[in-house]
Order: structure tokens, then sequence, then C-alpha cells
């Protein structure tokens, strides 16, 4: 029986969207496959061929995404499947290993997906990174005097103009995608949605709605502002459609508080555990990293990483101080002051948990001094992820 891993193209585009129908359990119009299709020429396709049928298949979408307003390169997963009879022989195993050396081949040091079990992923060495929350609220709740300035009118699609301010918002938070090419089209945007731009009195643009309203509710299904102004006006914009809807669908990063902005704040919210991430290529991601700027020099750190699933993750990092920058040099052992699972490393760099708060729950080890100090030298800033990004 030969067996082998592959990159597809487009000579298995065919088999590729029987499977994913198959496993994911949907069916597409003629349209709908279209845009797979054109999804598939953006994405890396790894496939697991035995006696030259596919067995399996792991899609690897090359992104962006921001770390305190820098960018890195990133390897989405998706689309990760294979057909029953070839399930439990360590195929997806073998795909993600093969997929992990390609994205550090390319460069790509951190990996995001959205995952059916988190327990399955976490044995390849990613951890939940991206928690949402999720607000139901009374639209009468939002009619309110909410003092803005400006004004909101509806539009037609304008990539451009809602680029420029989704970018804006985006560099306030760690893990957002840059959304480049045609993420807009095939992943943003539908037909069905309304499009609400809030603009101040100097007619700059402030913020983005993109909205639908349908069964008396107003779902809003993605938005960002530049300013608080610009989100205020939107929120009075919601409020104007009360005629039509009088429930709001809405989710926000974790750390959002428009509770604290209305008047009468009661309304049903819900923390979602939603993606997960890793780190690919820890020393390189610790070459591109921006920690914190200390005003005084620091003393050297050692962190001992474990990654059981990509062994070459694995070995002691020693954090030097070298004037205005951070020297990072690996060895394969020796003494450490730190220690630490790639998950964990994961969670702590990307912002999602600080290192002390992992320190008490022992999910790491180590020198306390030592940890404290790793505490100063990562930014804070919260993960967000926002659900029109999903892949």
């Amino acid at each position: 029986m030969l067996k082998e891993i592959k990159k597809l193209d487009q000579t298995y585009y065919d088999e590729i969207i029987n499977l994913s129908k198959f496993a994911f359990q949907y069916e597409l119009t003629e349209e709908g496959r279209k845009k797979r299709l054109e999804e598939a020429d953006f994405h890396h396709i790894w496939g697991w061929i035995t006696d030259g049928e596919l067995a399996g298949k792991v899609h690897t979408i090359p992104l962006k995404s921001y770390l305190n307003g820098q960018l890195f390169e990133m390897g989405g997963i998706n689309a990760v499947a294979t057909w029953p009879e070839y399930r439990r022989q360590g195929i997806i195993k073998q795909l993600l290993h093969h997929s992990f050396k390609e994205m550090k081949k390319n460069g790509q040091v951190l990996s995001f997906l959205s995952p059916f079990s988190f327990s399955f992923y976490r044995k390849y060495g990613w951890e939940l990174a991206f928690t949402n929350k999720r607000y139901e609220i009374p639209i009468g709740n939002l009619k309110q005097n909410w003092q803005a300035e400006g004004y909101v009118r509806r539009t037609e699609v304008n990539i451009s103009l809602l680029q420029k301010i989704y970018t804006a918002y985006a560099k306030n938070f760690t893990g957002t995608l840059s959304r480049q090419g045609d993420w807009w089209k095939h992943r943003v945007l539908s037909d069905k949605d309304q499009i609400a731009i809030s603009y101040n009195e100097a007619n700059d643009p402030e913020g983005y709605l993109i909205y639908q309203v349908k069964n008396n509710r107003l779902a809003v299904r993605d938005f960002a502002y530049s300013t608080l102004n610009g989100w205020k006006l939107l929120l009075q914009f919601i409020a104007n459609h009360d005629s039509m809807a009088n429930k709001v669908e809405l989710t926000v990063p974790e750390n959002d508080s428009l509770a604290l902005l209305l008047e009468n704040p009661r309304f049903d919210q819900k923390i979602n555990n939603y993606f997960m991430a890793r780190i690919v290529d820890v020393h390189s991601f610790f070459e591109q990293f921006p920690f914190v700027q200390l005003s005084e020099p620091f003393e050297s750190l050692t962190i001992a990483v474990e990654d059981s699933f990509f062994k070459e993750n694995s070995g002691v990092y020693q954090l030097s101080n070298r004037e205005t920058a951070i020297e990072i040099e690996k060895t394969d052992q020796g003494q450490s002051e730190i220690q630490c699972s790639i998950q964990m490393l994961t969670m702590m760099f990307l912002g999602y948990k600080r290192p002390l708060e992992l320190y008490q729950l022992d999910l790491i080890q180590g020198d306390q001094r030592k940890i404290e100090q790793l505490e100063s030298l990562i930014p804070k800033q919260q993960t967000f992820l926002a659900t029109a990004d999903s892949f």
C-alpha cells in the first residue's frame, strides 16, 4: 500500500470538497462551491494519499495577525478531516507535523485554529488563547442620550474605508487578523449585510457596523471604531431600529465594558471559549516579539520550554539585555529559572494569561522573582479574534 503526504493542487479539488462536505456535514450551492474553490487557491492543502486516493487533509491558510500593533506571520489551520475508514491511524498527527515544518520554513511563527475538541488539539501544542463575550441586549437599553457628536450613514460596500477603520481598531488587540486580499469578500461580507459608517462633525469616519435585521433581532456581524465618539454614534444608530427589532446580538472582546456606558446595564452576557493558538517557531517568535522596553537593564533570565509534539522548539532559551534590544540564545539543555510547556508559553506571550497567574495555578514553575521579571517584559493587551474572521 503506497502512502505519501502531498501538497494538493486543483486536480484534487473535487476530492477536497467532497471530504469536507462529508466530514462537516454541509451542502453547497453552485455559488458556494465557486467560493470554496476560490478560497482553496489561497490555502496550502496537505493531503495523505493512499494508493492514489485522498485519505485525509489539513488546510493551512497564510495569514498575518497583530501582536501589540506589530504584524506576525500566522498559519491558520482549517478543514482538518479524514474519511472514516482511515481514522485512528495517525494520519492527522503526521499531516499536522508536516504542516508545522512547512509553516516554520515559511516564517509563520504562530498558528490559530477553531477546535472541534480542545483536548484533541492540546495534544499537538495548541492552547485556548481567545475568548469572547456574547451580548443579547434589549434594544430599549440602548435608548439614551449618548452625547455623541456627528452622524451615521448607511452605505454600499467600500472595502478601503472599512479596512482603514478596522486596522486602527485591530491594533488595540493581540491576535486580530490583518484582512488582506479577498478576505473581506470571502469571510467578512455577505450579500444580506447592511453597512453603516459613523462620522464626526469634521466628516471623518470613526466607526462602522455590519449587521442584519431579521425576526425582530438586530445581529451585529462585525464592527470597529477608532474613537469612543464613533462607537457611541453607532450605538445610537442601533437604538433607532427599535421599531424593527427588540433584541441586539453582539460579540465583543472579553474585556469590553459596554455595561458601564448604559443607564440600564442589565442584559445577558455569556463568555465563550473560542479559538486556540500555538507558537510554531519559539526562537523566531522571541526574536520578533515586541518586549516591553524597560528603563533600566535587567538580569538575563532562562526559560525551559517543552514541546512534546514539535520537538525542535524544546530547549532552554536565555533572554539577555543588549542595549535597546533583547538577545535570544537557545541551548538544548542546561539550568533554567522558569519551566513551561509550549501551551503555557503561548498563553503568556499572546497575553491571554499573565505569567504570575499561571504560576499561582502551578501551570508554570520556577523562581518567583524571575517570573515577576518575565511579567514585566510582556505587554498587557487583550486577545481578540472577531467572529467574522472565523476560519
